[in-house]
């Protein structure tokens, strides 16, 4: 999960067109530029690892292979596939070469298809319905996040299970969505089961950065991925204190607003034995102090007060309920400020809950020297923001930085598409800002809440806002509702592994999101 496709330029494509037009280039440019990245990509050695050993394909076999109805045993196979994606696009054609096997075992026709990155595809398998009825698609990328492999306690593509948990990058995010779809839906298949309508599954690349995503893909081929209705990843399912009894299901209907700001100061270049006042990487380190610990207000949307109501029904904790409730009757904007802070503390998952309250900022690239004894004239920080549909416009909130900053001698710029004006990217991002949330009247929306009541029974069913971004532009852009999932229970630990080091998922909670995913299909049985 990383992220809308409709935010502006990719960072590593934004610091490679600079570099072009003379602008001083970042260490992780340089790395793609000389190659470095393409021997990460390769086999992890500027991580601190050495290749992964790509497992052997297996051809299409008379029937469905026992291992490829197991999801943990699937999800291995998925996780031992190096699929890093360092800003630019990943190697997936392996994976897809699995996959595409394992589904043509099952009998269901398989296309891998090219981008113009080398082996960077798309798989696309599709069960054929018996009517005629808009098809479901299964969106799920391949490609993850790179790993600081020297941090990691495991290797982090070997799929180790270790008390009760399954490790590896993308085992949350979303390799293992991917494989509770793909088992669930294989087991309806070795049934002998049939669908009423066309199930399409869409295993995309590009979804954590690159130019060659579902945006691309639907531009492209838009007729192998025309649906009605679109499962991805996106809702969390939360534990109560004990971090495994199910608390609250959720599936989304919406994404945050994703936009990026940079922070630029200026400053004299010089020798390095002679430091300066007005050194631009402190003037840049004073704006970040000033940030840090600043925070846009809380605002409150239909979504958002929907899913804090469901979380207050389903807590055990009193006072964390009490807390919510205050929030959701707060009259005045600093009564509210002051709930959502003990929302906030009171919280299992504080830094979901925070983020879910307002637009957020995070500062993710520093780009500033080049040499040991020069002290540079300038420095860049990227700063990554996620606004509230419906609530905070990000013009407003890019006018609240500013202000913020007055004074600091550092320029705050609106990072959009290449040859856009500041205006433009503010008048894009306003559409996004306004576009509604997919509706609860679609069969899939029904299908989710039933596999929910019956899979989960104890915990609370609700819809939700996504706090990061999916791949859904290209369908909900067309009017055709989408909705994410993550079919696991999840405690704080794990939640925060996503993008992080020992990135991992309970064994027991994907046997369960499995069998939640068989339920949904259940629903579109002929």
């Amino acid at each position: 999960m990383h992220d809308d496709p409709t935010r502006p330029a990719d960072p590593a494509q934004d610091a490679a067109a600079g570099a072009a037009g003379g602008t001083p280039v970042s260490r992780r440019t340089f790395l793609h530029r000389t190659g470095a990245g393409a021997a990460l990509l390769a086999g992890g050695v500027l991580a601190g690892g050495t290749a992964a050993a790509a497992p052997p394909v297996r051809r299409a076999a008379a029937g469905i292979a026992p291992a490829d109805l197991d999801p943990l045993a699937l999800l291995k196979k998925m996780l031992a596939f190096d699929t890093q994606n360092h800003g630019e696009g990943g190697i997936t054609r392996p994976h897809a070469e699995m996959l595409k096997a394992v589904w043509e075992s099952a009998n269901v026709p398989a296309e891998i298809i090219p981008t113009p990155k080398q082996d960077n595809v798309h798989l696309i398998a599709r069960v054929k319905g018996t009517t005629s009825a808009a098809p479901l698609l299964l969106l799920g990328h391949s490609d993850v996040v790179p790993v600081e492999r020297a941090k990691w306690s495991v290797d982090p593509f070997a799929g180790v299970v270790k008390d009760g948990e399954i490790y590896g990058r993308g085992a949350l995010d979303m390799k293992g969505a991917n494989a509770a779809f793909v088992a669930g839906l294989l087991r309806h298949l070795n049934e002998g089961g049939k669908f009423e309508r066309d199930i399409i599954v869409l295993t995309d690349c590009d979804e954590e950065a690159g130019p060659h995503g579902s945006r691309w893909l639907a531009e492209n081929h838009w007729d192998k991925i025309n649906a009605g209705m679109v499962l991805t990843e996106g809702g969390w399912f939360l534990a109560q204190k004990d971090r495994t009894t199910p608390m609250l299901i959720t599936v989304t209907r919406q994404d945050k607003v994703y936009f990026n700001l940079d922070l630029v100061a200026d400053g004299t270049a010089t020798h390095s034995s002679k430091p300066n006042p007005d050194s631009a990487i402190a003037k840049l380190s004073r704006a970040v102090t000033e940030l840090d610990t600043w925070l846009a207000p809380v605002t409150l949307t239909p979504v958002t007060r929907e899913y804090f109501t469901a979380l207050a029904k389903a807590t055990g904790d009193t006072a964390f309920r009490r807390a919510i409730e205050l929030m959701l009757s707060a009259r005045s904007q600093p009564a509210r400020e002051r709930a959502a802070a003990l929302v906030v503390k009171r919280s299992d998952y504080p830094w979901l809950h925070r983020a879910l309250l307002r637009t957020t900022h995070a500062f993710v690239i520093e780009d500033a020297g080049y040499k040991e004894n020069v002290i540079p004239s300038s420095a860049t920080l990227r700063v990554n923001c996620r606004g509230v549909p419906g609530g905070q416009r990000p013009r407003d909130f890019l006018a609240g930085v500013r202000e913020r900053l007055k004074g600091r001698d550092v320029t705050v710029k609106l990072v959009g598409n290449p040859g856009e004006t500041e205006e433009a990217a503010l008048k894009r991002l306003d559409e996004t800002f306004a576009r509604p949330p997919s509706g609860i009247d679609s069969p899939l929306y029904t299908a989710i809440g039933d596999a929910a009541a019956k899979t989960y029974p104890g915990a609370v069913f609700a819809p939700a806002l996504f706090e990061a971004g999916t791949s859904l532009y290209p369908w909900t852009s067309r009017g055709v509702p989408g909705y994410g999932v993550y079919p696991y229970v999840l405690d704080n630990d794990q939640l925060i592994g996503m993008h992080g080091n020992d990135e991992r998922i309970a064994v027991e909670a994907l046997k369960q999101g499995t069998e939640f995913m068989y339920r949904l299909f259940a629903r579109f049985r002929a």
